[in-house]
């Protein structure tokens, strides 16, 4: 009898992680599960490392790529994924969660607020009000319309302004008046083991990214992003925004070189996989950190 009944791999970019969960998937009957805010965008293989479809036959993977780049994903619609995925999968199969995305791993295991829906036609006028604005400007009509909530934003924090301006305009009432009520998280009350793959060696950690970026653009990388331009999406939308596609956009408009566009993307990479040790640290105490050669050792004997 298994000791725990989800295995949650976290850990920065580059660190070895997907590679222990497709081990562990195909030692134990489980299933890999996506917690990747990129990772489920179906336009973005390339660029954001997903699984190759040769690792994805050695074992299950699931919430890989099944997202439209057009849609504004969110945690929220990740947890009602994970949710309806959890509810379907055959009794006995060990979901093994991995991903860098804190606040994916954080609403799966302590839920998240529960705010109202937004109707699509009044997120549609708020998007469409905000073409053309810059992030301040709409911070400076936050501000006006929802004090509160424009304290707690950075100006540049366009996505966030927005969703903040969503709630208002749907609902007449501040989206902090909603965020301490909370759902439990579709994985609460289960027996988890929680990994927070660390590895030791920072600096061959960013020399790792950097290589990883090179061999993205070995495998068509630009061509995926070009590939994305050609569609115009909104520039706010969040895959427009993922690690190597601004630098690379700016090259496709000739306003960069292509080494300068490649050097941009391995920067990002590198302040993220920063980024995301401070998270686990600051905001996940409970996910043990553990070099990549000591994960499995911390496994033994709970599955």
């Amino acid at each position: 009898m298994r000791r725990v009944e989800a295995i949650l791999i976290a850990g920065p970019t580059a660190s070895g992680k997907s590679a222990l969960a497709l081990r562990l998937a195909r030692d134990h009957g489980g299933v890999v599960i996506n917690a990747d805010s990129m990772q489920v965008y179906r336009d973005l293989r390339i660029l954001s490392a997903r699984p190759s479809e040769e690792e994805e036959g050695e074992a299950p993977h699931r919430l890989y790529g099944h997202v439209d780049g057009a849609v504004n994903y969110s945690a929220g619609l990740y947890v009602a994924d994970m949710e309806r995925l959890l509810r379907g999968l055959p009794e006995g199969t060990l979901p093994i969660v991995v991903g860098g995305t804190g606040l994916y791993f954080k609403a799966l295991t302590e839920g998240l607020s529960d705010l109202p829906a937004v109707p699509e036609e009044v997120r549609a006028e708020v998007r469409a009000q905000s073409e053309g604005r810059a992030a301040p400007e709409l911070h400076a009509e936050l501000a006006r319309r929802d004090p509160e909530s424009a304290a707690r934003l950075k100006p540049g924090d366009r996505q966030r302004i927005l969703r903040a301006l969503e709630i208002v305009a749907a609902t007449g009432r501040p989206i902090g008046a909603f965020q301490g009520l909370r759902r439990p998280g579709p994985l609460d009350g289960r027996r988890m083991a929680k990994l927070f793959i660390a590895p030791a060696e920072r600096a061959e950690l960013r020399a790792r990214i950097d290589r990883r970026v090179d061999t993205m653009m070995e495998r068509g990388a630009l061509d995926e992003v070009h590939a994305l331009a050609a569609r115009g999406l909104d520039p706010a939308l969040p895959i427009m925004r993922a690690h190597g596609v601004p630098g690379f956009l700016a090259h496709l408009r000739g306003e960069v070189t292509l080494a300068e566009a490649i050097r941009r993307g391995q920067a990002d990479t590198r302040a993220y996989a920063k980024r995301q040790f401070t998270w686990f640290r600051h905001q996940m105490p409970d996910f043990h950190a553990v070099p990549p050669e000591a994960a499995d050792e911390a496994l033994r004997g709970m599955v």
